[in-house]
């Protein structure tokens, strides 16, 4: 007896169990998705499943309501969004980075702004100025 599987391709791995049957139309929405799982009407792998939040790896196959589902990853599309993943969160850091300096640099510049303005205060009353 040959089995078809309905093959669910993913950009990456581990997907959640209860997200699985969303994608795969197979669930109205999450909430439902979660009652089917935590009443034992999904098998992970032939075995029943009650983790709505299980997670779901590449060639495991998901039964439910005599679906069958093959979760295959497409490791192409994995490795070339990693790569623009680095390369954004490389560009985000360098900016945050830049934009943490110019704070410093503006804060620096107050401060010592205001450190004058006591200065001067100061030599106008002949005190000493307070500093923190």
């Amino acid at each position: 007896m040959s089995e078809s599987y309905l093959e669910i391709e993913l950009d990456q791995q581990p997907i959640e169990l209860c997200k699985l049957l969303k994608i795969a139309n197979l669930v109205a929405g999450g909430g439902e998705a979660k009652v089917v799982i935590s009443e034992g009407y999904v098998l992970l792998n032939g075995e029943v499943e009650y983790q709505k939040r299980k997670k779901v790896y590449h060639n495991d196959i998901v039964e439910f309501n005599g679906e069958m589902l093959q979760i295959i990853v497409n490791e192409n599309l994995e490795d070339e969004l990693s790569e623009e993943k680095i390369e954004q969160t490389t560009q985000t850091r360098s900016t945050a980075s830049f934009v943490d300096k110019q704070k410093k640099i503006a804060k620096s510049e107050k401060k010592s702004a205001a450190i004058s303005k006591d200065e001067h205060a100061a030599k106008k009353s002949k005190r000493k100025p307070i500093s923190f």
